[in-house]
């Protein structure tokens, strides 16, 4: 235990000095909110009714602004980081140290749902100050899928990270991930607005559920169990492919 709290406490100090992931994570997330808000506002027009689910656009994207801070853990953080490490050969003189594999993992857990968390507050506290949505009508359910999501997006960038061999490879693979997923999978265009092309694409990723998962608890719909265990089942692939191909060197 304080090997992996060790760890974690300079994990943090080494996300602060990446700027790369402090603006994916972090800056990224609160300019589309204030992009999305500026241009559409929060109070629903009769075309919103259907597009928004029947509630403001920013009653919308603010839970689908956790799931982009989430995704962009699991597509640029985490990914990039991991295989800097195995490129510079940082991972081989954890091994070399006796480090388990499970406290390298599990600092890097500990730190992104951190991340996941701090932006997700900073989301909150912008949105209601500035545009005043609703509140989240579940509270807990909303936590519960805040926790899945999060995992989710964790075992995901596991997997990128124990597959692309470089630092380049996982930054490109991870951007182009990054903004396919955030256009298509629910944090720009609702669903409705696209083509059957683009819907297919956007329902194939794992942000599009995710959100439907964060979104039905705030806006006081159903629990999207479709939507949860499908996620569910994306972190228990991602989580053993990455345990099955991750390498030290």
């Amino acid at each position: 235990m304080r090997t992996l709290l060790k760890l974690t406490w300079v994990e943090i100090k080494l996300f602060i000095r990446e700027p790369i992931t402090v603006i994916f994570t972090l800056a990224l997330p609160l300019i589309f909110l204030f992009v999305m808000g500026g241009v559409f506002g929060n109070e629903p027009s009769q075309g919103d009714i259907i597009i928004y689910r029947g509630v403001g656009p920013m009653d919308y994207y603010m839970p689908s602004y956790y799931g982009l801070v989430m995704m962009a853990i699991g597509t640029v953080a985490l990914p990039v980081h991991l295989a800097g490490y195995r490129e510079r050969g940082v991972l081989r003189r954890f091994r070399a140290s006796s480090f388990s594999v499970w406290s390298v993992l599990g600092s890097q857990t500990m730190v992104s749902f951190a991340i996941a968390v701090t932006g997700s507050i900073l989301i909150t506290i912008m949105g209601i100050a500035v545009y005043h949505p609703h509140l989240p009508v579940y509270p807990v359910q909303l936590a519960a899928a805040f926790v899945l999501g999060a995992v989710c997006f964790i075992c995901f960038g596991f997997f990128l990270g124990a597959v692309l061999p470089s630092t380049r490879s996982a930054q490109g693979v991870g951007l182009i991930l990054f903004f396919i997923m955030m256009i298509l999978g629910g944090a720009g265009p609702p669903p409705e607005v696209m083509s059957g092309g683009m819907q297919f694409i956007g329902e194939i990723t794992p942000l599009h559920w995710v959100i439907y998962m964060l979104q039905n608890p705030w806006l006081g719909f159903e629990w999207h169990t479709n939507a949860s265990l499908i996620t569910a089942g994306i972190t228990v692939v991602s989580a053993g492919l990455a345990a099955r191909f991750f390498r030290w060197e």
